[in-house]
């Protein structure tokens, strides 16, 4: 007998929002089976505004309002059992940022939790990617944003050690992030990794997806170091409008790849890493995974 249940998670970036519905399979003495339903990306890069100019503005406002008002009728239309939506670094940042979520609260009843680094790292660890993360594995995992970029060392199974800082891709484009934070976040990798002598990169973000699809490699396989350095070099040749019409990227990727795929050579360099893996595995799916857990404990299912 199946017992099938359907949850939603709403991830507030910086560059982009997303709601994701998974649908929960169990039968007994079998692992559940966590499926993707639905995806709804949308392009409100509130990093634009925050990061720039310290707050949400009005226009994106009434964007957000939009897309909470319909993401509230797509989880009403699916029967899920449980949501929740959670925000990142530029609703972090934004001095209007607990005001927009009052809003957003009394006009669609959707309640935001707006989250720091340390607990995205923490909500991403319980997803599946612990069964990349064997025992006998060290694992570098970075999750790169429009606003940060969250690192996180995995060794035997166990998280080592977690950061957060300030190297996102809107900020990149925007002039916003100096010399100093790049050392800085160097210096974490290189400082905690250099007592394993082989390390690999778990990617996560929607820039290494799109890397991924571009290298048509079969799913399961990871990145070459060799690969993303030709890639990086590649991209950079074109400008935005080639990106977007000769490569066909989105008009909102075209631009954040190109700061993404830096983060990510830099981090496989700090860290010696010949290969990253790229699990398709966000905050979305750690959402769920929580959600999930939560309703196991309290004896919900």
């Amino acid at each position: 007998m199946l017992h099938i249940e359907k949850y939603a998670a709403i991830d507030i970036g910086s560059n982009a929002i997303r709601l994701l519905i998974a649908t929960v399979i169990e039968k007994e003495g079998f692992p559940t089976q966590f499926k993707k339903t639905s995806l709804v990306r949308l392009p409100i890069r509130l990093g634009a505004d925050v990061f720039l100019k310290g707050s949400v503005c009005s226009d994106n406002y009434k964007r957000l309002l939009d897309a909470m008002m319909a993401y509230s009728l797509i989880i009403k239309t699916h029967k899920v059992v449980a949501f929740r939506a959670c925000a990142t670094s530029a609703m972090r940042e934004a001095k209007n940022g607990q005001q927009i979520v009052s809003r957003l609260k009394a006009a669609t009843g959707i309640e935001i939790q707006i989250i720091d680094g340390n607990d995205e790292a923490a909500i991403i660890a319980s997803t599946d990617l612990k069964q990349l993360i064997s025992d006998n594995k060290v694992f570098l995992y970075v999750d790169v944003g429009g606003g940060s970029t969250e690192f996180t060392l995995f060794a035997n199974g166990h998280t080592i050690a977690s950061q957060s800082f300030k190297l996102g891709t809107v900020r990149i484009i925007n002039g916003m992030v100096d010399d100093a934070t790049w050392q800085q976040a160097k210096n974490w990798v290189t400082q905690h990794t250099k007592a394993y002598s082989k390390i690999d990169v778990i990617g996560s973000g929607g820039n290494i997806n799109s890397i991924y699809r571009f290298s048509e490699k079969k799913v399961g396989k990871p990145l070459s170091y060799l690969f993303m350095s030709s890639f990086y070099q590649k991209i950079k040749q074109y400008d935005y409008h080639q990106r977007v019409f000769d490569l066909k990227m989105n008009p909102d990727r075209a631009d954040v790849i190109i700061p993404a795929t830096r983060i990510y050579l830099s981090a496989m360099k700090w860290a010696q890493a010949k290969n990253i893996y790229v699990p398709k595995i966000g905050l979305a799916d750690g959402i769920v995974k929580q959600l999930y857990n939560e309703r196991n404990a309290a004896g919900l299912k």
